[in-house]
């Protein structure tokens, strides 16, 4: 019976961590490391996020500090082993479940406060400390199309990654060579300065190609050029930290809307009679709510309008910008020589 409730509870665990994936990004999307990252790699993923998204860098930036408490969140339970290994294994609802049984804290749910984990690893230290510099494999550049809806409204892409990572050989290798200075006595009172090479010996390695997908959040207002970046998925190097990954955001070509900075532009054509007469017409935006065009007065040909906060959200910023729209009028293929004659009276 006991077995029984056992194998039920973990279906279950099993359950909710599918439900889990399949609600929202994981805590590797969130802190832009693949799952298989060190405990160092975390680490350094969360001290470079923590940075730029920390409130003394954002002030009054909603966006920015919802980013910074889910950072903190992730590293929380990444940093932990025992929280981690219960979250690959269960998600989130494991985390609960554990909690609730005494087990911890939960996973960021009740547990410790994020400026006590960002003073912690920054050691009290503000968000400009600077990082200690070490080799680093080359970064790895990615050109990424994104919708116009995702630069709108914010979404996310699946990207199939495939890599080189480091794997253990068999045998071991000459590295880590450095220079010694050490002194010899060579008489009563006398030394000589001599200089060594030292050379450890370290497991070997070999590279192996793998393949995986990324989750890239393409945010509100992103910019053609900015990047979206996930720390030590580049390059690797042998004797020091991977290169970055870096996602470079082109707006990919709409069937409706062009951009231009934060502004939209796009095209409308009416007839003739509605340009002489005024006219009543929406369009539909890119998240789907209308904008009321409708004009009562004459429309040129070629004539713009400026319909003001209708254009591209401002990255990281509740303000947007303006909406242009274009009127081209539809001139009729011919007339009858009645038409020419009403049209001539009506205008004379």
């Amino acid at each position: 019976m006991a077995h029984r409730r056992s194998k039920l509870l973990f279906l279950f665990w099993a359950l909710c961590y599918v439900l889990t994936a399949i609600a929202g990004k994981s805590y590797y999307d969130v802190l832009q490391v693949p799952k298989g990252a060190s405990d160092e790699q975390i680490k350094r993923a969360y001290r470079k996020l923590a940075l730029k998204y920390h409130p003394d860098k954002n002030p009054g930036n909603e966006e920015a500090n919802k980013r910074f408490a889910e950072i903190n969140n992730a590293y929380e339970v990444l940093s932990d082993s025992e929280k981690r290994n219960i979250y690959d294994r269960y998600g989130e609802e494991g985390l609960k479940q554990h909690a609730a049984s005494g087990g911890g804290r939960g996973g960021g749910m009740g547990g410790m406060n994020i400026n006590d984990i960002f003073s912690n690893l920054f050691g009290g230290g503000g968000p400009g400390e600077e990082e200690e510099r070490i080799a680093k494999g080359d970064d790895v550049v990615i050109e990424l199309e994104a919708t116009l809806e995702d630069l709108y409204m914010g979404g996310s892409l699946k990207v199939w990654r495939e890599k080189n990572v480091i794997k253990p050989a068999p045998g071991k290798r000459r590295c880590n060579c450095r220079n010694e200075v050490y002194h010899r006595q060579i008489g009563p009172g006398m030394f000589q300065q001599m200089t060594e090479q030292v050379c450890e010996q370290c497991q070997n390695v070999k590279f192996e190609r793998e393949g995986y997908f990324l989750t890239v959040d393409i945010e509100k207002g992103m910019q053609d050029g900015q990047e979206v970046l996930f720390y030590e998925d580049g390059e690797p190097i042998i004797d020091g930290e991977a290169g970055d990954l870096k996602f470079r955001i082109h707006t990919a070509a709409h069937d409706r809307f062009t951009r231009e900075g934060n502004d939209l532009h796009t095209t409308v054509t009416i007839t003739l009679v509605q340009a002489l007469v005024g006219f009543e017409k929406t369009i539909k935006h890119l998240d789907d709510h209308l904008v009321n065009i409708s004009s009562k007065g004459i429309t040129k040909p070629k004539e713009v309008r400026k319909f003001k906060g209708e254009g591209m959200p401002l990255h990281f910023s509740s303000k947007k910008g303006d909406l242009y729209v274009k009127f081209e009028v539809l001139f009729p293929t011919s007339l009858t020589e009645d038409q020419k004659s009403k049209i001539k009276e009506i205008l004379a």
